[in-house]
This record gives structure tokens, sequence and C-alpha cells, in this order.
């Protein structure tokens, strides 16, 4: 019996995030895990950013995915999210969203309930987005919550190689849908033990 755990995406923001960013930590601990690589990660083109998702997730064979982003590439995905819904990306973990007020984009991103469960993490002095800011875009997108105090971008300059608050995220996921397949695919055999 096949089981099809989902994998993990990351989608850096600007710049891309270097060797000793959280995110590369991250897709070091999952080894079917799957980077969106941006043509140009210098330019903030918020319809490319989210076309280079979809393909790469189209390229990259069977899902589902859990999502992770930083930055402009949570607002990257959101896009892709509004354009394609929740057909292969299951979760997202959105982290110091960038504001799209500061690119001119507001209007471009999904206005409503992001159409997957999410969860927008964000700080207290996040320079790419302020506190009410943050709160308000999870509060229009239905994502929930957290903020983690003063911890800046919560990028590598921050402070944040590893990130095991992101860790445990994907490992939560993971283990659920396990067991939810688990239960779904057990034969009757398995279950005759309580008789």
């Amino acid at each position: 019996m096949a089981y099809h755990l989902p994998r993990l995406l990351i989608i850096p923001g600007l710049n891309d995030s270097g060797p000793a960013h959280w995110q590369s930590w991250l897709q070091r601990q999952h080894r079917d895990a799957r980077r969106v690589v941006q043509r140009d990660f210098s330019q903030p083109d918020l319809a490319r950013w989210a076309e280079r998702i979809h393909s790469t997730v189209q390229s990259a064979g069977e899902g589902p995915w859990l999502a992770v982003a930083h930055s402009f590439g949570a607002l990257a995905l959101a896009r892709y999210l509004a354009d394609h819904g929740g057909e292969t990306i299951q979760q997202a973990l959105l982290v110091a969203p960038a504001d799209p007020d500061r690119f001119g984009l507001a209007e471009l991103l999904p206005q409503g309930r992001l159409p997957i469960t999410t969860q927008l993490i964000a700080s207290t002095n996040d320079p790419w987005m302020d506190p009410a800011t943050a709160l308000r875009w999870a509060r229009r997108w239905g994502a929930h919550h957290r903020n983690l105090g003063k911890v800046g971008h919560i990028n590598a300059e921050s402070g944040f190689g590893p990130f095991p608050l992101a860790q445990r995220w994907v490992e939560w996921h993971r283990a659920r849908a396990a067991a939810e397949q688990r239960h779904e695919n057990a034969s009757f055999q398995e279950w005759s033990f309580g008789y």
C-alpha cells in the first residue's frame, strides 16, 4: 500500500535564502524537499514568482506539498493559491511576509480566505511588515497568526539559522498525514484486533 506523505516546498524571498538561512537549514532536513528557484531573485515580480511556484510543483511530480514561504515568497505563494487553489499544496507556513504595499501590489493579492490551512508567523520589529499589518493580512487570509516578539525579519541576519518551529510544523503535518493515510488504508484484519 503506497503512502504519499506531503513533501516540503521551500519558497524563498527576495535575494533567495543563503546557506545560513533557516529555509536552507530546513531544506537540508528533508531529502525530498524542493526549492522554488526564481529566474531573478532581485526582481519582485508577483505574477512571475507565482508562476514559478506552479512550474516547480508541476515539474516535481507527485504531491501533496507543505509550503514554507518567507518574505516576498509568502506573497507569491498567496498569489499562487489565488490562481490555483489548494490542488497540490495542502498547508502553508508564511514566515515574515513582506508588506505588499511596499511593492504596490496589495490589490493583486487575495482579499479573502486562502483555500488551504495557513499559519502566518510575524514579529513585532520586522522591518518588512509591521505587526498590525501582519495581523490584518492573517485575518484577511483566514490564517492562524503567531507573533514571535522582537525577532526582526526572521532570517539569518536576525539570528535564524536553524528554526525548530518550522521543523516542528513540517513534522507535525507529515505525522498527521501519515496517521490519516494509515487509518484510510488499514485492512479489515488490522481493524479486527478489537473484536
